[in-house]
Protein backbone atom coordinates (compact mmCIF):
# COMPACT_ATOMS: atom_id res chain seq x y z
CA UNK A 1 0.00 0.00 0.00
CA UNK A 2 2.70 2.46 0.91
CA UNK A 3 4.38 2.16 -2.64
CA UNK A 4 0.92 3.42 -4.12
CA UNK A 5 1.04 6.00 -1.95
CA UNK A 6 3.96 7.08 -3.04
CA UNK A 7 3.78 7.16 -6.30
CA UNK A 8 0.64 9.10 -6.12
CA UNK A 9 2.00 11.71 -4.31
CA UNK A 10 4.75 11.93 -7.02
CA UNK A 11 2.63 11.80 -9.72
CA UNK A 12 0.65 14.54 -8.30
CA UNK A 13 4.10 16.82 -7.00
CA UNK A 14 5.49 16.08 -11.16
CA UNK A 15 1.20 17.80 -12.27
CA UNK A 16 1.82 20.61 -9.35
CA UNK A 17 5.52 20.98 -10.77
CA UNK A 18 4.03 21.40 -13.99
CA UNK A 19 1.51 23.67 -13.87
CA UNK A 20 3.98 25.85 -11.43
CA UNK A 21 6.23 26.01 -14.46
CA UNK A 22 3.31 26.49 -17.06
CA UNK A 23 2.12 29.58 -14.81
CA UNK A 24 5.48 31.08 -14.31
CA UNK A 25 5.88 31.28 -17.85
CA UNK A 26 2.51 32.74 -18.78
CA UNK A 27 3.44 35.61 -15.88
CA UNK A 28 6.89 36.04 -17.19
CA UNK A 29 5.52 36.85 -20.72
CA UNK A 30 2.93 38.87 -19.32
CA UNK A 31 5.70 41.05 -17.09
CA UNK A 32 7.82 41.28 -20.34
CA UNK A 33 4.64 42.69 -22.53
CA UNK A 34 4.03 44.86 -19.59
CA UNK A 35 7.65 45.84 -19.69
CA UNK A 36 7.21 46.71 -23.28
CA UNK A 37 3.80 48.25 -23.35
CA UNK A 38 5.53 51.02 -20.73
CA UNK A 39 9.07 51.69 -22.57
CA UNK A 40 6.38 52.27 -25.97
CA UNK A 41 4.55 54.44 -23.90
CA UNK A 42 7.52 56.18 -22.66
CA UNK A 43 9.05 56.52 -26.24
CA UNK A 44 5.82 57.80 -27.72
CA UNK A 45 5.59 60.82 -24.87
CA UNK A 46 9.45 62.04 -25.62
CA UNK A 47 9.36 61.52 -29.03
CA UNK A 48 5.96 63.86 -29.24
CA UNK A 49 7.74 66.41 -26.49
CA UNK A 50 10.29 66.56 -29.29
CA UNK A 51 8.16 67.51 -31.85
CA UNK A 52 6.19 70.04 -29.71
CA UNK A 53 9.43 72.00 -29.14
CA UNK A 54 10.52 72.06 -32.76
CA UNK A 55 7.31 73.52 -33.74
CA UNK A 56 6.83 75.77 -30.68
CA UNK A 57 8.13 79.36 -32.71
CA UNK A 58 11.06 81.57 -31.89
CA UNK A 59 10.47 84.31 -29.40
CA UNK A 60 10.47 87.86 -31.53
CA UNK A 61 13.96 89.76 -30.72
CA UNK A 62 13.82 92.60 -28.45
CA UNK A 63 13.66 96.35 -30.26
CA UNK A 64 16.79 97.80 -31.54
CA UNK A 65 18.88 100.03 -29.12
CA UNK A 66 17.61 97.49 -26.08
CA UNK A 67 20.46 96.01 -24.00
CA UNK A 68 20.19 92.70 -23.99
CA UNK A 69 22.04 90.28 -21.11
CA UNK A 70 24.69 88.39 -22.40
CA UNK A 71 28.06 86.68 -20.24
CA UNK A 72 31.13 86.86 -22.21
CA UNK A 73 34.80 87.13 -20.86
CA UNK A 74 37.72 88.67 -22.91
CA UNK A 75 41.10 89.00 -22.24
CA UNK A 76 44.03 91.17 -23.29
CA UNK A 77 46.26 89.06 -25.00
CA UNK A 78 49.65 92.02 -24.39
CA UNK A 79 48.51 92.49 -20.79
CA UNK A 80 46.18 89.75 -19.97
CA UNK A 81 43.64 92.03 -18.37
CA UNK A 82 40.34 90.68 -18.17
CA UNK A 83 36.73 91.70 -19.23
CA UNK A 84 33.42 90.34 -18.29
CA UNK A 85 30.32 91.67 -20.65
CA UNK A 86 27.12 91.01 -18.66
CA UNK A 87 24.69 93.46 -21.13
CA UNK A 88 25.07 94.82 -24.83
CA UNK A 89 23.43 96.20 -27.97
CA UNK A 90 23.44 92.72 -29.15
CA UNK A 91 23.74 89.17 -28.42
CA UNK A 92 27.12 88.26 -30.45
CA UNK A 93 29.11 92.38 -29.49
CA UNK A 94 32.29 93.09 -31.48
CA UNK A 95 35.18 92.50 -28.56
CA UNK A 96 36.56 95.51 -26.74
CA UNK A 97 40.00 97.07 -27.32
CA UNK A 98 42.87 97.07 -24.84
CA UNK A 99 46.01 98.21 -25.28
CA UNK A 100 45.53 99.62 -28.72
CA UNK A 101 44.01 95.83 -29.65
CA UNK A 102 40.91 94.02 -29.66
CA UNK A 103 40.74 91.69 -27.11
CA UNK A 104 40.55 87.79 -27.26
CA UNK A 105 37.29 85.39 -26.80
CA UNK A 106 37.93 83.34 -23.28
CA UNK A 107 34.73 81.76 -23.39
CA UNK A 108 30.95 82.31 -22.94
CA UNK A 109 29.57 81.80 -19.79
CA UNK A 110 26.42 79.34 -19.55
Amino acid sequence: MRLKSDRAANIGLLVLALAGLVAGSILADLFKVLIAVVIAYAVLRLGLAMLRNLARPLPEPPDPGVLRKVKIEYRCAICGAEVRMTVAPDEDPDPPRHCQDEMDLVAPIE
